[in-house]
C-alpha cells in the first residue's frame, strides 16, 4: 500500500487546541467492525461495552518534560531540543531545530531562563539528523527535567509555550514509570473513578509500559509503506498483567487496548511466544499495516490521528483484521466524524473499535 492510500481531509478547526475542562466528558465514536455501525456516545460511555472478565490494558508510561531551550555556547544562536530516547545517564539522542547549526562538537547550554552550568555536547549525528547529546553538569539529566523542561506538546497544537496545565492534563492519572516523549493519549480521557467503575463491572483492569517515542509520532516519509523503517521503544510487561491477561483469555473475556502503543506492546509479544502473552521487557519495531492479523487484541480504544501517519494505519487494520478493506472503513469513519465535528489528535475525543 501506499502511504498516499491514508490521506483524508481535515479542517484545521476540528484539531483540539486544549484538553477540556473534564478528561471522560470527550465524545466517543463507537464502531463495530461486524456491522460497519457507528455509534456516537460520550466516553463515560465506555462502560456500557464492557464485560465482566474483560481485561482493559493501558500504557501507564510517563511522559517526561522532553523540550529543552539552550544556546550556542560559542555564538549565542538558540535551539530548541526535543530528548527522544535514553542510552544512558546523559547520554540521549534528540531533535534539534534548527539542526544543521548544531554541527558535530557543538557545546549547548542548557537554559532556564538565564544560562546555567548545564551544558550538552553534539557527539554523533546520525542519517536522520538526530543528534546525540553527551550532558554534563549534572549527575543525571533525566533527574532535572522536571525543572528546565517543558511538556513537548505536538506541533498541530500551535498556540506555542506549553500552559501551565498541560504538565497534568498531557499525561494519564495512571502514569508511573516516565520515559515517553510523547503522550500516550488513549489513555487521556481516563479518570480514577472510571477505573474504579470500569472494575466495578467486572473488567480486569491492568498495565503495560510503552515509552513513546519516534516510532510512534514519526511520520511516513517513503511512498510505499514496506519501505517505512520504524523506529525501536521499549516496553515492559510484568507478571501481574501476563497472567491477567491469560486468565480473561481462558475465561473468554476479551482483550481492550487502550491505544495504539498498548496494541504494539501486545501484539509484538504474541508474535514472539506463539499467540500467547508472556511477561517481560524488549524492545518493538512492529509497524502494523493492512492487512494484518490480530493474535491478542479484541477491541481497540484509540483517538483520531494525523493523516498518512502509522498509527492511522494499524487502526486500518484493526478495523479488518486480515483484509484490505480496512483503511477504506476507516476513511468513512474518519468522515463521518468530521461531519458531526469530534475534536481531532491529542486533546481531542476518543473511539472505540469492537
Amino acid at each position: 500500500m501506499r502511504a498516499a492510500d491514508f490521506d483524508y481531509d481535515l479542517p484545521p478547526e476540528l484539531i483540539a487546541q486544549d484538553p477540556l475542562a473534564l478528561r471522560d466528558q470527550s465524545r466517543l465514536l463507537v464502531f463495530d467492525r461486524a456491522t460497519s455501525q457507528i455509534t456516537h456516545r460520550h466516553f463515560t460511555d465506555l462502560l456500557d461495552y464492557l464485560r465482566p472478565g474483560d481485561a482493559l490494558v493501558l500504557n501507564d508510561s510517563r511522559v517526561i518534560p522532553a523540550r529543552l531551550r539552550a544556546r550556542n555556547a560559542r555564538t549565542g544562536g538558540r535551539f530548541e531540543i526535543l530528548l527522544v530516547e535514553e542510552n544512558g545517564p546523559n547520554n540521549w539522542w534528540a531533535m534539534l531545530r534548527p539542526g544543521k547549526r548544531a554541527t558535530l562538537g557543538t557545546v549547548l547550554q542548557i537554559l532556564r531562563g538565564d544560562a546555567t552550568a548545564l551544558t550538552a555536547t553534539v557527539a554523533e549525528i546520525n542519517s536522520e539528523g538526530h543528534r546525540r547529546l553527551q550532558f554534563a553538569g549534572a549527575e543525571n539529566i533525566l533527574t532535572r527535567l522536571d525543572e528546565l523542561g517543558e511538556t513537548p506538546l505536538p506541533p498541530y497544537i500551535e498556540r506555542g509555550t506549553p500552559k501551565a496545565e498541560d504538565r497534568a492534563r498531557y499525561q494519564t492519572v495512571y502514569a508511573q514509570p516516565p520515559g515517553s516523549v510523547a503522550a500516550p493519549t488513549a489513555g487521556l480521557h481516563f479518570t480514577p473513578e472510571l477505573l474504579d467503575q470500569a472494575r466495578a463491572r467486572g473488567a480486569r483492569v491492568c498495565f503495560v509500559t510503552l515509552h513513546v517515542g519516534l516510532a510512534t509520532f514519526a511520520p511516513v516519509k517513503v511512498e510505499t509503506l514496506e519501505e517505512h523503517l520504524m523506529h525501536e521503544e521499549r516496553y515492559v510487561i510484568s507478571p501481574e498483567t501476563a497472567q491477567t491477561i491469560a486468565q480473561s483469555r481462558a475465561a473468554d473475556g476479551r482483550v481492550i487496548a487502550v491505544g495504539t502503543t498498548t496494541l504494539r506492546v501486545l501484539e509484538s509479544v504474541a508474535a514472539a511466544n506463539s499467540g500467547e502473552i508472556a511477561a517481560g521487557a524488549g524492545r518493538t519495531r512492529l509497524f502494523v499495516y493492512p492487512p494484518r492479523d490480530f493474535k491478542i487484541v479484541n477491541a481497540l480504544v484509540t483517538n483520531f490521528h494525523l493523516p498518512r501517519s502509522t498509527l492511522l494505519m494499524l487502526v486500518s487494520a484493526f478495523a479488518s483484521p486480515g483484509g484490505l478493506d480496512g483503511r477504506d472503513k476507516i476513511l468513512r469513519v474518519y468522515a463521518e466524524a468530521t461531519r458531526e465535528k469530534y475534536r481531532f489528535f491529542s486533546y481531542g475525543d476518543a473511539m472505540l473499535i469492537l
